[in-house]
């Protein structure tokens, strides 16, 4: 004969051993922070004596949510999108949410739509959709109507929430630095074409420029890797007239100082150098970097605010907000040599 199933440990159980209300074993298991920390332990300690595991299925059923939000992202490889996500995490766990990760391999139409199918099967609350310029602002790349959607990096405001980084005052910032220390121009290694960040970037250095009366000289191109950067610094040292390099992320600034040192071209002595997202390395270059810093873990904030308040509230705003930067000045740049 086969044993019978032991009944399920209920919430009332929980409540009772713990000498509590149901209502606050509930608010402990959801993560909420309104149960002070005495009552909790007493919660988490009879949660742990009975084996008590919280039925998401029936609570999303009572609630109408399941308390995960699903982020759409192309790529992981980049600094940014990387950092991104793990503040969205952070910030989700915060208020009792979980993240559910759908990576898209190809920025198409198609591609997109299983992207927010596959997450309508595992039962999300809102998306977070974190994407290039291209995939989302081309008109064959379109979201899926009456879906919670805040985007993170894109030129869609007039359609969705969207969250970014201040991509223009930050470029603005490191190019404004470089002509105050008196150099006559500043040289530009771009991100990828596609990418809006790279593009938001070099408009405002080429921008910023112009409003000084300065020529800009042609911007040399690479996709965010050392590698590259190390490829468009060659470039750059052979042209004698460069005494100042913008580079648009701090892994291609990395590779720039590197082909600068391997031909003789010291830094800040004869070329000075401003990266952006200001990494947790970039103290540790040689030189240390001066760089624009990015608030990564406010983005995140940002982004799980907004997408809360349209799953929670039913708030729907439509429109960009701009997470501000701050140019962080270390030993990588200085006046040009016929200053000194």
């Amino acid at each position: 004969m086969s044993r019978p199933k032991a009944a399920r440990v209920s919430m009332a159980d929980v409540a009772r051993l713990a000498g509590v209300s149901s209502q606050t074993v509930s608010r402990v298991a959801n993560g909420h922070s309104s149960v002070v920390g005495s009552t909790r332990q007493q919660v988490l300690a009879a949660m742990k004596e009975l084996d008590y595991r919280p039925n998401s299925a029936a609570r999303a059923l009572k609630s109408g949510q399941f308390r995960t939000i699903g982020v759409i992202l192309f790529t992981l490889s980049s600094t940014g999108n990387s950092r991104t996500l793990e503040a969205i995490a952070d910030h989700a766990a915060l208020q009792g949410y979980a993240i559910t990760l759908i990576p898209v391999a190809m920025p198409t139409q198609d591609s997109v739509l299983g992207a927010f199918t596959r997450l309508g099967e595992l039962a999300v609350d809102g998306v977070i959709v974190i994407m290039e310029v291209h995939l989302l602002d081309a008109a064959t790349v379109t979201l899926p109507p009456n879906v919670q959607v805040v985007v993170v990096d894109s030129d869609a405001g007039d359609r969705y929430t969207v969250v970014d980084t201040d991509q223009a005052d930050g470029a603005r910032q490191a190019v404004a630095h470089l002509l105050e220390l008196g150099h006559r121009t500043v040289w530009h290694v771009t991100g990828p074409e596609e990418s809006f960040a790279s593009q938001r970037r070099a408009q405002a250095w080429r921008d910023t420029l112009t409003a000084a009366g300065r020529q800009a000289p042609p911007a040399l191109h690479g996709d965010w890797s050392a590698a590259s950067g190390y490829r468009a610094g060659l470039a750059l040292a052979d042209e004698p007239g460069c005494t100042a390099v913008f580079v648009s992320n701090d892994q291609m600034a990395l590779g720039v100082l590197r082909a600068l040192h391997e031909r003789g071209r010291a830094v800040p002595a004869d070329v000075s150098v401003v990266g952006f997202d200001d990494i947790p390395d970039a103290g540790s270059f040689i030189p240390p970097l001066t760089t624009v810093h990015q608030d990564f873990a406010e983005v995140g904030r940002r982004c799980v605010d907004g997408i809360l308040r349209q799953i929670e509230r039913g708030e729907t705003a439509h429109g960009t907000a701009l997470v501000p930067t701050r140019l962080v000045v270390r030993d990588s740049t200085a006046p040009p040599p016929a200053d000194r």
